[in-house]
């Protein structure tokens, strides 16, 4: 009876079930992330430069005991140009993700691979049938070409160099 069981079990399947397609709608698409991340990440900029003008301000004030004309708080000019570039920085960085993010997320682009074919699909690249192998082939062979050109030129051009050696751009001698 125990040879019956054992040849009956089957091995646990090694490969997942496909996910359905209610599964795959429910993940987050990478646009969406990256517009609420900016997001996320604007305002907690918008925190910290909120914070340190507060600190800016409150250093101004003098304290009790001292008369206002009297009052001459540290000054580092290179540190307050320093904070100033590095929140600045992170302004610029968190509105970036954003505008990337809205962008994104408005066109319907996902990842790369989206936005070429969106791209080429705009050109008109798509439809010649072409691999991206054959178009990189395509572009050397014409920049051997190009190049080719110019070697001649300058070939033809070298029957005079001796000429040319002791002549400055504008064609008078050096």
């Amino acid at each position: 009876m125990s040879n019956e069981t054992s040849t009956n079990f089957s091995p646990p399947a090694d490969n997942p079930p496909p996910q359905s397609p209610t599964q795959q709608s429910s993940r987050i698409s990478n646009s969406t992330k990256l517009l609420v991340g900016g997001s996320l990440f604007f305002v907690l900029s918008a925190l910290i430069t909120r914070r340190s003008l507060a600190r800016r301000r409150l250093a101004t004030i003098p304290p009790y005991y001292t008369s206002a004309t009297n009052h001459k708080p540290p000054v580092n000019g290179a540190m307050e140009a320093l904070e100033a570039l590095n929140i600045a920085t992170i302004n610029v960085a968190s509105l970036a993700m954003i505008g990337v993010g809205g962008a994104m997320h408005a066109f319907d682009i996902n990842g790369m691979d989206d936005l070429r074919r969106k791209i080429r699909g705009g050109l008109g690249v798509d439809g010649t049938g072409r691999s991206e192998k054959e178009v990189e082939e395509e572009l050397e062979e014409w920049v051997v070409s190009v190049l080719n050109r110019k070697t001649e030129k300058e070939k033809k051009a070298g029957t005079d160099g001796a000429d040319k050696l002791w002549l400055n751009e504008r064609g008078k001698e050096r």
